[in-house]
């Protein structure tokens, strides 16, 4: 079932769960206007075409101690694909980075960092970042704020569209 092909109810069903994804099956049901047997088959069919990729806890890193939040915008000496593979696994090994995006333009990836201190990110940024293999420049921007935090897709579109 292509996304195109998902009926009013699986789109409720996916804004629901990205909305709140602790709530019940039957709350849920409820929500959308099905009984909870065939919401819970649409639930883990929705799961096995990978439309829902996995259920967490948005934490507040802050108030956890994560004072610093960085973008680090990356260029890579060579853009060759293994070089990109490479860079990509190497990333996942850094516990500070929490996303990865490879890019189009002069900036190869752009990393979101968060860190406890700016010394914690500063060690990561000289010992790990700008020393691993192929990196050429690594450029830095410290977050002030955040004014918007949305998680997910605006599912009002897909709704705009199917109409």
């Amino acid at each position: 079932m292509p996304h195109n092909k998902l009926d009013p109810i699986d789109r409720k069903i996916l804004a629901e769960l990205q909305a709140d994804g602790r709530m019940t099956n039957v709350e849920l049901s409820q929500r959308v206007g099905i009984s909870a047997p065939p919401c819970l088959r649409r639930v883990r069919t929705l799961e096995e075409m990978g439309l829902i990729k996995g259920y967490h806890a948005d934490v507040n890193a802050q108030a956890l101690g994560f004072e610093v939040q960085v973008f680090a915008m990356v260029g890579l000496h060579s853009q060759a694909e293994a070089d990109l593979v490479d860079f990509e696994e190497r990333v996942q090994n850094w516990s500070l980075v929490r996303e990865c995006h490879m890019l189009n333009g002069e900036i190869d990836f752009i990393l979101k960092c968060v860190a406890p201190d700016l010394s914690s990110f500063q060690d990561f940024l000289t010992k790990e970042l700008t020393s691993a293999p192929n990196v050429a420049s690594v450029k830095t921007s410290l977050v002030i704020r955040g004014a918007k935090d949305d998680p997910g897709v605006p599912f009002a579109i897909l709704e705009q569209r199917a109409e």
